[in-house]
């Protein structure tokens, strides 16, 4: 099914009737933020004589990810397991996304996630922002909005704690935030170092790549909050990127707003609530040499309901080099590290990331 979304790319919607939807003190100045970049849109536009007028069509369409059942991976039929791991490859190099089912993750463990997500989003914006006010995490462990935008089209319209999982895992507070995430790393590790051995088991490659350096301590946990935005037609919840990990989890609730761009054109992925959403990452495709892709996709906001997602993002350690695993490849070689920092870069200055283009061999 087809969807035509036609809207004005400078939506002249005053602060205040953005206000009305923003109104607790837990809420980031998302507000303040998009009437700074609609000034700074007009003045820009004045100065070049652009037009405010023009119309942006979206042509959207909504699909069905694979669905594939894990638990054949532990069964004694060796046809059934070759055929799940042949669905997870495919679906990996067709889409670059797909969800699981029976992964072995306990409900009991994304409720607990969901109560202590709603704790910490319940708290004010000034104690969010304020460094190293949960559980010692990392400075800038807390974002909202889009610090580096330089025009509405990279705003985002949420609020996120982006957790190097070394902050829960080597600390020694005891509370129920940190030992229910460290129960999820356990068990979400050892579930992405399987998906991940599987890819490279379809491309010929019995390695250690995984099991050596992309440990618990070098991965992170992110918790996303997508507040109701008046402005859904020309806001994103997340701006379009690419994900920078080998692989990347996502559990989403039933609201919706993930869209992939496939063959040009926005896919809207359907929330399973009882599915895992697998992402394959840049670095998997500069490992495959493109065979495994690493597609980008976006966050839509919605006008009255908020949304939440959880995600962990399965990294190596910064010096871990990445060197296709074929002979002749489109990519330099290039550490982790240095990646990362390039994406710093390109998101400090220009308000977007450029990832894997930087990094082909011309």
């Amino acid at each position: 099914m087809k969807k035509e979304l036609i809207f004005p790319e400078n939506s002249l919607l005053s602060a205040t009737a953005i206000t009305k939807h923003m109104d607790s003190d837990s809420n980031p100045p998302l507000h303040e933020a998009y009437e700074m970049l609609l000034n700074k849109t007009r003045n820009s536009n004045e100065q070049s004589g652009c037009d405010d007028d023009k119309v942006v069509v979206v042509v959207v369409e909504d699909t069905e990810l694979a669905v594939i059942n894990v638990r054949h991976l532990a069964e004694s039929d060796e046809v059934r397991r070759e055929k799940c791991k042949s669905e997870i490859a495919k679906a990996s190099e067709e889409w670059g996304f797909f969800q699981i089912v029976n992964h072995g993750i306990s409900n009991d463990v994304f409720s607990g996630l969901r109560v202590e997500r709603e704790k910490i989003f319940q708290q004010t914006f000034e104690k969010k922002s304020k460094e190293n006010t949960f559980f010692n995490f990392s400075a800038d462990s807390y974002s909202w909005g889009a610090p580096s935008a330089t025009c509405i089209r990279q705003l985002s319209w949420s609020e996120a704690f982006h957790i190097p999982l070394t902050d829960i895992l080597g600390s020694s507070e005891s509370n129920t935030f940190s030992s229910t995430i460290k129960e999820f790393a356990t068990e979400v590790s050892t579930l992405a170092k399987t998906l991940a051995d599987i890819l490279a088991e379809k491309m010929g490659q019995k390695c250690s790549l995984f099991e050596e350096n992309c440990l618990p301590s070098s991965c992170y946990f992110r918790l996303n909050r997508y507040p109701p935005c008046p402005l859904a037609s020309e806001i994103h919840g997340l701006q379009p990127h690419t994900d920078s990990s080998f692989l990347t989890i996502l559990h989403q609730d039933e609201v919706g707003g993930l869209q992939i761009m496939k063959d040009g054109k926005w896919i809207a992925v359907k929330p399973n609530p009882d599915a895992l959403l697998i992402i394959i990452g840049d670095l998997f495709q500069a490992w495959s040499n493109g065979v495994y892709k690493s597609l980008q996709h976006r966050v839509v906001t919605n006008p009255r309901l908020e949304r939440f997602s959880m995600a962990y993002f399965f990294c190596p350690s910064n010096d871990t080099v990445i060197r296709s695993c074929t002979e002749k490849s489109e990519y330099r070689n290039f550490s982790f590290g240095e990646y990362m920092q390039e994406v710093r870069d390109d998101v400090q200055k220009l308000g977007y990331k450029i990832g894997l283009p930087k990094f082909l061999i011309r």
